[in-house]
Formats: structure tokens, C-alpha cells, sequence
């Protein structure tokens, strides 16, 4: 039967081989039967740049995701919070299209609507004012322009900044907020949801203005497993590795 399959927050790195191994597996195996892989954030522990296509471990991936599209299944990446900087140059490598985040489509005639995640965390203040600042255009330029060393070097200071940050905030702050959920539901129409992000896979049920919406999370890869979803015109369900 027709499907497509939704992963996020894999967060590919050489300090992570036990991840990358099962995404290499899910790449040559599973994926290739689908007709669609939608690739939902966060492919990349983190995502300096597109001159750094070459690197060797970038290279693997690019590689593994080029080969499933010469198979024949369409690839669609959104960006993360940590690989925001992806572009064109990256997608075509990969045989992949960017999406916008979010995206709405007609999912074997179910309305789904597609978004990474991490603008529903409105009660993380602090953060949402830094994706604020580093979406736009003119910031990202300001980057792209220095070295691809310094960028890393400047990357890797951040992530350790946040690092330390999050070890002081509760853990519900770092989740959706219920009514930035609802409210995006309502500027859509009211369709099924399926985000990253929280790395707490689960089904959630909303009822914004009376209507009853789906909101499917998906897991990251970091400890080795990860639940993929399947949807095809029956609906949805866990695939577990």
C-alpha cells in the first residue's frame, strides 16, 4: 500500500555512530519502500553550512540520501533548530526538497499539517527569542560570511551555552504550549499535526473550537532506537527500529 514515512531529531554526527548506523540500515531497508520520506528537523547535530558539503560524514549521509531518491522515493527535509542553516545546495545533494515550516498537505486525503516544533515552545522565552533573531535573513548572512572554522568553533560555544541553560529550566517549558498548539490548528483549519522537537513521541488529542485534531510526535534517534511514523490512506502508526 501507498505511504509515506515522518522522522525528525536523528541529530547525525560522528560523536553519534550508533544513530547514524540505524539511520544507514533505515536508508538501504525500510525507506525505500516508501513513496515519501518527510524528514522533520534536526538531521544534523548541527549544520554549519552548505560549503561544508564535502566533509567526510557529511558526505555518508548526502550520500545514503541521494540513493534513496534514485530509488524513487521523494525526500523532504524541514529545517531544525540545530541544522536551520540547510539550503538549496544541501537539498539538491540529497535528492531532497526543503519545506517551509509549517507545511500543510493533503496526506492521502487527510489535511496534515507539518512544522518542526520548536515555535510551539512559546513558555521558553529565552529560546524563542534567539530563533527569532537567528531566522533572519540578515543575521544569517552576517554568518555565512565568516570562516567555515569560526562558524563551527562559534556553533559549538552555543551549543555548550545551552547546554547549561536547559540543566536550569523545568522540563514542561521546554515542551509545546497547549494554546500556541491550538492556535495553530486554528490558523490551518483544524488538520492532523505532526511535529518534532520535545523528543516525547506520543498521540495527543486537541479540540480547538469543538473539533477533535490528531497531534503525532515524533522521537529522536539519540539513544539508539527511534519510532518512525507510517501513514499511508488507512491512517497512522508507529515503526519501531
Amino acid at each position: 500500500m501507498p505511504h509515506s514515512l515522518f522522522i525528525s531529531d536523528l541529530h547525525l554526527s560522528p560523536d553519534h555512530p550508533q544513530s547514524t548506523a540505524l539511520f544507514l540500515s533505515f536508508a538501504a531497508g525500510i525507506a525505500p519502500e516508501a513513496e515519501a520520506l518527510y524528514i522533520l528537523g534536526d538531521l544534523f547535530e548541527y549544520w554549519a553550512g552548505d560549503d561544508d558539503l564535502n566533509d567526510p560524514f557529511h558526505r555518508l549521509i548526502i550520500d545514503a540520501l541521494q540513493g534513496l531518491g534514485a530509488r524513487g522515493t521523494r525526500i523532504y527535509i524541514m529545517h531544525g533548530n540545530r541544522d536551520f542553516l540547510m539550503d538549496e545546495e544541501l537539498a539538491a545533494a540529497c535528492n531532497a526538497t526543503l519545506l517551509d515550516d509549517p507545511t500543510l498537505l493533503d496526506l492521502y486525503g487527510a489535511p496534515t499539517l507539518l512544522t518542526h516544533g520548536d515555535a510551539l515552545c512559546t513558555d521558553d522565552v529565552e529560546y524563542q527569542r534567539f530563533r527569532e533573531q537567528v531566522r533572519k535573513g540578515d543575521w544569517q548572512a552576517r554568518f555565512l560570511a565568516q570562516p567555515l572554522a569560526l562558524r563551527k568553533a562559534q556553533i559549538e560555544q552555543m551549543r555548550m551555552q545551552s547546554k547549561n541553560e536547559k540543566r536550569l529550566k523545568a522540563a514542561d517549558i521546554m515542551d509545546v504550549n497547549a494554546g500556541a498548539v491550538d492556535d495553530l490548528l486554528r490558523r490551518h483549519r483544524y488538520p492532523r499535526l505532526i511535529h518534532g522537537h520535545t523528543h516525547r513521541p506520543a498521540k495527543h488529542l486537541h479540540h480547538p473550537d469543538g473539533h477533535t485534531c490528531e497531534r503525532w510526535v515524533l522521537g529522536d534517534w539519540d539513544s539508539g532506537k527511534a519510532a518512525i511514523l507510517r501513514c499511508d490512506a488507512q491512517g497512522i502508526a508507529w515503526v519501531h527500529l
